[in-house]
């Protein structure tokens, strides 16, 4: 593929990826959802999340435009290096993917917060991906150490991200409905972008706001699947019954309401829009994709392949959360490992160009919010590795996807987009 042609690609791959994003960015999708504040009452703001802050300003800005900002209050808790300023609703800033000090006191905060409200008060929740992390206040008898050893080795054992939430929630005294159940009797209202397969609110931030339908025995049962080394601490929480999470219709849930304002499936088609408009026929896959992310790569490449033979011109998209089981030392997340994958498995193909990028901005690498937010292939990347004396495969089998497509420059790095509709992933397949 000619310079030309592949920086065409590029930017095609790019301006889709920024469509995505852009459909879900608060300030976009909030202020229509915002409820009136209540007469005679106050509207008390919580809200948890990679996108809380940007939440918290869409939200602040409403108000005031009304002339009502006096009548609003609270905070919200985002990841370290998302925080925005505001006038009024406070950001405070906490660890993820392993929670912090922050995460314990702000989940703490959240509850006392929901159970301050007066009769004629509503509780707003905002609520994002990343708040299972940013409010994590444990149970009775866990300590905030054994939570966040459990934590840490939760994420490098491969387990899909329902399954660590349902750990997470039997772990809470936030997740799981319990926020709702604090601020029952009085009313609330969640507004919540989606990151999480089928759109599931009971995952979205680990539920703290909808009833639960995980067990205990289930979340035993996730130790037990992949070897966690769990302490003595959470062994015993996760068989007390009274650590079990309210059901869904509980009557502690019953004043409490919930509406999506941001979905994966909304963003795929933003990003699906501007292919069709180059002419690509769209197949998307689904926005809820699981499993490890070298064998979903593996199966796309294939798929691409297959389009190529049949010199189909096509954009084929997929959402969804991958995984990657640590086996090696080097850095990365799952869109960058699928990157890799792609990129081992097409072996410099012609014609077949693709992107992977988290829709937050970071997809892993050294914890920090200016990691990388995914990889670009393209059909040059064989070559490009080979000139700098670069083997893919040896790197895919270290897990250093960031070290190598730093090495030929071609990661994403646009730093944290103040929201999080999950993963976009994009092959596009262009015959000449």
């Amino acid at each position: 593929m000619a310079d030309s042609q592949s920086q065409n690609q590029r930017d095609l791959l790019m301006s889709m990826f920024e469509a995505a994003v852009a459909t879900a960015h608060p300030l976009k999708c909030v202020p229509p959802h915002l409820p009136e504040v209540p007469q005679g009452g106050k509207i008390i703001i919580v809200g948890a999340g990679k996108a809380a802050a940007a939440m918290a300003q869409a939200t602040e800005q409403h108000y005031i435009a009304l002339g009502q900002g006096d009548r609003i209050s609270g905070f919200v808790t985002t990841r370290h290096g998302f925080g925005l300023p505001t006038q009024i609703i406070e950001v405070i800033e906490a660890g993820h993917p392993v929670p912090d000090e922050n995460s314990v006191e702000t989940a703490k905060r959240a509850i006392r917060d929901a159970k301050s409200a007066g009769p004629n008060d509503l509780v707003l929740c905002l609520l994002s991906g990343g708040a299972s992390a940013l409010w994590s206040a444990p149970v009775e008898g866990v300590s905030f150490e054994a939570k966040q050893a459990l934590t840490k080795q939760l994420l490098r054992s491969g387990a899909r991200i329902t399954e660590m939430n349902c750990v997470r929630k039997h772990l809470s005294r936030i997740k799981g409905g319990r926020l709702a159940a604090a601020a029952f009797p009085g009313r609330m209202i969640t507004l919540a972008i989606s990151d999480v397969p089928h759109d599931d609110t009971a995952a979205i931030g680990s539920g703290p706001t909808v009833g639960d339908h995980t067990t205990l025995a289930e979340a035993r049962e996730v130790i037990k699947h992949y070897g966690i080394d769990a302490s003595a601490e959470i062994i015993a929480a996760l068989n007390n019954p009274a650590n079990e999470t309210p059901r869904p219709g509980a009557e502690a849930l019953k004043s409490s309401a919930y509406t999506l304002v941001a979905t994966p499936a909304a963003s795929l088609k933003a990003a699906a829009k501007i292919a069709s408009e180059h002419g690509y026929r769209i197949d998307i896959l689904g926005d809820s994709l699981e499993g490890e992310a070298r064998d979903v790569a593996r199966f796309h490449a294939a798929m691409a392949l297959d389009a190529k033979a049949r010199r189909e011109k096509v954009a084929i998209l997929s959402g969804g959360e991958l995984t990657v089981t640590i086996k090696g030392n080097g850095n990365g997340g799952p869109n960058q490992e699928y990157a890799l994958a792609l990129a081992v498995a097409l072996d410099g193909t012609s014609e077949i160009t693709a992107l992977a990028g988290d829709t937050d901005g970071t997809d892993g690498g050294k914890g920090l919010a200016d990691d990388p937010a995914g990889a670009i292939v393209l059909p040059e990347t064989a070559a490009k590795a080979r000139a700098a004396n670069l083997n893919p495969a040896a790197f895919l089998d270290n897990n250093d996807s960031t070290g190598f497509f730093d090495a030929i420059s071609d990661l994403i790095r646009c730093g944290p987009t103040q929201t999080n509709v999950n993963d976009v992933r994009i092959l596009l397949i262009s015959p000449e």
